[in-house]
């Protein structure tokens, strides 16, 4: 991130609001949408504590996915499994079968496992179930699910030994990632190709990327670093595959995401309605009591805060201005904007309580009971993560409905065609519209739920599954379209607002107007736009960092 400096009480160029103030606020609501889970810290976090009682929060989940944060199991964490795998030892020795100790596995349970066959048949439980396809995975989601497969197995509850939790522990603080493939999960049972594509790891098996992120064999790669590959003994592999880890890892990541990216979309809204000399009287805190929606006060604030001293605004209230109403897509930003953020209050609220969640079958209780259930099931995430695909496709068609305003000579109040220098000879932000309109359609296919959708396996046992995987990945790659539509927003707004000079924009619009031109040049003659759309991309993904 660029070092920039500006008065403790003077706008803030990202936010708009008075540092006095606005820093205050979002770090109090920061906190609060962490409630489910550890408060957030002031700074991030130099070790991950993986403790029995004491829930991850949403900070710890990035810290360790996108920066290499180490982790340590605690003392209590330590002593709890000791606890749960006395009672799992007790039960292998026992003559009654128990599922995932001493039986098959799925349609297979009902199959009783002799005890010299047990160690087998977690080998090749992992071995099967590693059976991915398609491309792999992004590095900080399979950080992610593997920080969470080791919390759920710190918490006592699965009977695993301690060796086995300090393999994982080994593999994540040396930058050691398995190679996990998109397709394998159908969000039920557990995330089960990705997760057994780690324990193949674990198991000195397969492929993973070094530190370096070179392609290596596990074998190879764990020796260099001093992991001990594990002998996986009765419930051992069942343990490290059955959680719903990689779709709540892509949750709190795509939170963090989209936190920032709503952030971005009102100050791209503000600079259009700036742009288009809209009002900005209808985001007044008084309209928006009327309907106390917390999301939409934000963000009306937010762009009101935003537009504070533009004298472009200043001249749409003269006595000779005679427009009564702008544009659903100026005049109700707030609205769309809020219910999105409203949605990802909820969506952080089922992240938080999953954060605290022991998500295994069989489970080890307190009593020394080893029971099934159906907690692995992904219902409670497959439907926050849709619900978000959704959001992410509203917030960018509103978008994209201002930036066609702004092209357009017959509706943007006075600006050139498509912006350009020479229209006719100079084709503008024509075909970058073009662009963001592609973008916007894919989102609205990305929107269609997965969470609807259901295929048996397994034989009939496995017969309704939550396709939570699949609703994440696309969630992903929605996040990314969002990206590039308010890059696009961002590059056309910033032009409009330039073209209407001698008027001066607000100070926090200007400021904002001033970081782009670092990366993407002002008005002139066409350019190769696929390069500034880059740029303003990255420069979208760095704006809070």
């Amino acid at each position: 991130m660029r070092s920039v400096s500006s008065s403790m009480f003077g706008p803030c160029f990202r936010c708009g609001y008075p540092h006095s103030l606005v820093h205050q606020t979002q770090n109090a609501g920061r906190a609060s949408r962490r409630g489910a889970g550890r408060a957030v810290m002031a700074a991030m976090p130099e070790l991950v504590l993986l403790d029995t009682e004491e829930p991850l929060g949403l900070d710890e989940v990035v810290a360790v996915a996108r920066r290499d944060v180490p982790v340590r199991l605690t003392e209590a964490a330590r002593a709890g499994v000791h606890d749960s795998l006395a009672h799992v030892g007790a039960l292998a020795e026992a003559s009654t079968p128990t599922y995932g100790v001493s039986t098959g596995f799925g349609a297979l349970a009902i199959r009783d496992i002799p005890r010299e066959r047990r160690a087998a048949l977690q080998r090749s439980l992992i071995r099967s179930h590693a059976a991915g396809a398609g491309a792999e995975v992004e590095r900080e989601v399979v950080r992610a699910l593997m920080l969470l497969r080791l919390r759920t197995l710190a918490g006592g509850h699965s009977g695993v030994r301690i060796e086995t939790l300090d393999a994982l522990a080994g593999l994540l603080n040396a930058g050691i990632t398995p190679v996990v493939h998109e397709y394998g999960s159908l969000g039920c049972s557990g995330d089960l190709a990705p997760l057994s594509s780690v324990a193949l790891a674990m198991m000195a098996e397969g492929q993973v990327r070094d530190s370096d992120g070179t392609l290596r064999l596990a074998a190879e790669v764990m020796a260099e670093a001093g992991v001990k590959p594990v002998e996986l003994v009765e419930k051992e592999g069942l343990a490290l595959i059955n959680g719903t880890d990689g779709m709540l890892g892509m949750l709190v990541l795509a939170a963090t995401d989209l936190h920032r990216l709503l952030d971005m979309t009102d100050l791209t809204a503000a600079m259009s309605v700036e742009a288009l000399l809209g009002t900005d009287r209808v985001f007044a805190p008084d309209l928006q009591a009327l309907r106390p929606h917390p999301g939409q006060a934000l963000s009306a604030a937010r762009m009101t805060a935003f537009l504070d001293g533009s004298a472009i605004i200043s001249s749409r209230r003269s006595p000779d201005c005679n427009r009564v109403q702008d544009a659903y897509s100026l005049r109700c930003a707030p609205q769309v904007h809020g219910a999105a953020r409203d949605t990802l209050t909820h969506a952080e609220l089922v992240a938080g309580r999953e954060l605290a969640s022991i998500i295994d079958n069989p489970v080890v209780l307190a009593d020394g009971r080893v029971e099934s259930n159906g907690n692995f099931h992904g219902a409670p995430l497959a439907y926050v993560l849709d619900f978000l695909a959704i959001c992410v496709a509203d917030v960018a068609s509103m978008a994209e409905r201002r930036t066609d305003r702004m092209l357009d000579v017959a509706r943007s109040h006075g600006l050139p065609p498509f912006l350009a220098d020479d229209p006719g000879v100079d084709s503008g932000y024509m075909i970058a519209h073009y662009t963001q309109a592609a973008v916007v359609s894919e989102l609205k296919r990305l929107a269609v739920p997965a969470s609807v959708d259901s295929i048996p396996t397994s034989a009939m046992q496995e017969d309704h599954v939550s396709m939570g995987w699949s609703a994440a990945r696309k969630l992903r790659r929605a996040l990314a379209g969002l990206t590039t539509v308010l890059a696009i927003e961002l590059i056309t707004a910033a032009r409009a607002l330039d073209l209407r000079a001698p008027l001066t924009p607000a100070p926090a619009t200007a400021a904002a107007v001033a970081r782009l031109r670092e990366v993407v040049a002002g008005p002139g003659p066409d350019r190769h736009l696929a390069l500034e759309i880059a740029a303003a991309e990255q420069l979208i993904a760095e704006w809070d960092q």
